[in-house]
């Protein structure tokens, strides 16, 4: 979940090249950063706790030769001590670590004994030690791969000597990228990261070892030592996608590209849909899973695969899924949902699926990321890099791929996507000023609340489970998503005079259900919100949501998003990077 980037070439800012790119990686973590450079045959190192938007490395003697780190803690607390780049007793090897050494007190003492210092609570230091320790004998190629071989779980590594002029990266669990530039190569934690220098990239495998100068790659298996072959893609990103440009959030910038990006999944998505709904049609026994946000959507797969298509499928949550895998076979096929492709939790659940023969599919938003290489199907979200921490246009993306699939294995693939089309506009019609600006105002007057409560039933359940996790992750007030029918089952016990009720009301089959619900938590003193197409008297508030049949749930969750934000940035909340959340959840 930390963020990674190195550069090697002949430019002369090395240190300010790192920090630029450590900057478009500050989602991956943030508690703190560091940057360590090569001069003259000795590393500089700078770093510092919290966030890295405002640091500067001028102060940083000139160097070719560098690379960094931006931290979300794991071993030690958040201490300018803690932070990467670690150091080895000589102070000539710097390694900057995404992952957890699982063994690393073992190690500690065995390297303790043999007289090392450790300065820091961190596992990483361990690695620089060991590292420090094969170099006795070792040439350094091979010294760090003796070293990465001894650390148990799963790890990054960057490292590099200062008396010779490579870095070593490695890669088993955590995702690093490989840049290739002329006279210059690069290395990332995310490949949005490397667009500013370069679109042609190598996705790193598990058990890739990378030897990297300005001129060369050199690839290798870092178990056997053997070469390996370098397969570069080029990515079609462009560097405006990773910018803000006219907003103050990245947040509300990605808020506002979904309706392009679900256009462009109805436009040109419906090819591959239909050749991933002949392979659902074939499987006997389904399985849909997603972490977080994509779970939620997960759930809601399940729901639009059961009333448009007639069709069964299993959902779960991804850190759950690896206890369900008894009852794959080599008939069942396995949709894993991932805006990164590379969250840990699904990545082991789908390895186990894979050993039992499952066919994967993977809704994913990154070309070339491990889920992407592990699946035999898979479809791109194409929604372009999201930097904020907080899913937002991956989340209805997938939603509206999910929406056309199941209409594709009804037979009715142009229903879908004019059902989809009624979503966009919907969407858009939010998106206008005075919609907008009423759900801002609704996030004043709950600014001040604790609690808050969310329900729906059918698809507008897994909504409200959405709406609830984005206010919670993004302005810190507690909110509760709930099945609407569960109120009475204990619940309603919380509802007092006051208490915030959102009830997302879309007109389908559960409305009249939904209103009960609703009705109440009012009786109880709840203020409600209605979100639906029309307005009710039991409603102290509406938003206004136009009907898209069943993919209204995707301008619903818009609005749950909106408020969320709102929310967040009346507070004087940075929306974009909540505390002790990271983009990327690579490890366990």
């Amino acid at each position: 979940m930390c963020g990674i980037f190195g550069y090697i070439g002949k430019k002369q800012h090395a240190g300010e090249v790192v920090l630029e790119g450590l900057k478009k990686l500050e989602y991956r973590g943030y508690d703190s950063w560091g940057v360590a450079a090569v001069a003259a045959n000795s590393i500089a190192v700078k770093k510092k706790v919290g966030k890295i938007g405002d640091a500067t490395v001028g102060d940083m003697p000139a160097s070719s030769f560098a690379l960094g780190h931006t931290r979300w803690a794991t071993h030690g607390g958040v201490t300018d001590m803690n932070a990467h780049p670690h150091l080895d007793c000589t102070g000539t090897i710097a390694v900057v670590h995404n992952g957890i050494v699982e063994n690393f007190e073992e190690l500690k003492k065995e390297l303790e004994k043999k007289h090392h210092t450790f300065v820091s609570q961190t596992d990483t230091e361990v690695i620089a030690h060991l590292i420090e320790e094969y170099k006795k004998t070792d040439s350094f190629d091979e010294a760090v791969r003796k070293a990465f071989n001894r650390c148990t779980g799963l790890n990054a590594i960057l490292v590099l000597q200062s008396s010779q002029r490579t870095m070593v990266v490695v890669r088993n669990g955590s995702p690093l990228v490989l840049g290739f530039g002329i006279g210059e190569n690069f290395i990332a934690s995310d490949a949005a990261a490397l667009l500013s220098h370069t679109r042609r990239v190598q996705f790193l495998e598990d058990g890739d070892m990378a030897v990297i100068d300005e001129n060369n790659v050199v690839l290798t298996d870092v178990v056997t030592g053997k070469k390996r072959t370098i397969h570069p893609l080029t990515l079609d990103w462009t560097l405006k996608e990773t910018e803000k440009g006219e907003y103050p959030f990245f947040m509300l910038k990605e808020i506002y590209e979904q309706q392009a990006v679900i256009a462009g999944i109805a436009h040109s998505s419906l090819v591959q849909i239909e050749r991933l709904a002949a392979v659902i049609k074939k499987s006997y026994g389904t399985y849909m899973v997603g972490c977080g946000s994509a779970a939620n959507v997960s759930l809601a797969g399940s729901y639009l695969f059961s009333k448009i298509a007639h069709r069964h499928v299993n959902c779960a949550i991804g850190s759950e899924f690896g206890y369900h895998v008894d009852f794959l076979t080599q008939k069942s096929t396995v949709i894993a949902l991932s805006q990164s492709g590379e969250t840990m939790d699904i990545l082991e659940s789908v390895k186990k699926a894979k050993e039992k023969g499952a066919n994967i599919v993977a809704i994913t938003n990154s070309l070339g990321s491990t889920l992407y290489r592990l699946a035999d199907e898979k479809i791109l979200i194409s929604a372009g890099p999201e930097i904020a921490v907080a899913s937002t246009k991956a989340v209805t993306g997938k939603l509206a791929i999910l929406t056309l699939l199941a209409y594709a294995l009804a037979g009715k693939p142009q229903e879908g996507v004019r059902v989809i089309k009624q979503a966009i506009d919907s969407v858009s019609a939010l998106l206008e000023k005075e919609s907008v600006r009423k759900i801002e105002m609704l996030a004043k007057k709950l600014i001040q609340k604790e609690h808050m409560y969310v329900i729906g039933r059918g698809l507008s359940y897994p909504a409200s489970l959405e709406t609830a996790i984005k206010i919670k992750e993004i302005s810190y007030i507690h909110a509760e998503g709930m099945a609407a029918g569960e109120l009475k089952h204990g619940p309603l016990a919380l509802v007092e005079k006051g208490t915030p009720c959102i009830a997302f009301l879309p007109d389908d089959e559960t409305y009249g259900a939904n209103l009960a619900g609703a009705m109440e938590m009012k009786a109880r003193g709840g203020y409600i919100i209605g979100i639906s197409h029309k307005n009710h008297e039991v409603f102290d508030y509406h938003i206004a949501v136009s009907d898209a049949k069943e993919a209204t749930i995707i301008p619903n969750i818009v609005v749950g998003q909106l408020l969320s934000y709102y929310l967040a940035t009346l507070k004087g909340l940075d929306p974009d990077k909540p505390r002790n959340l990271a983009k990327s959840v690579t490890v366990k």
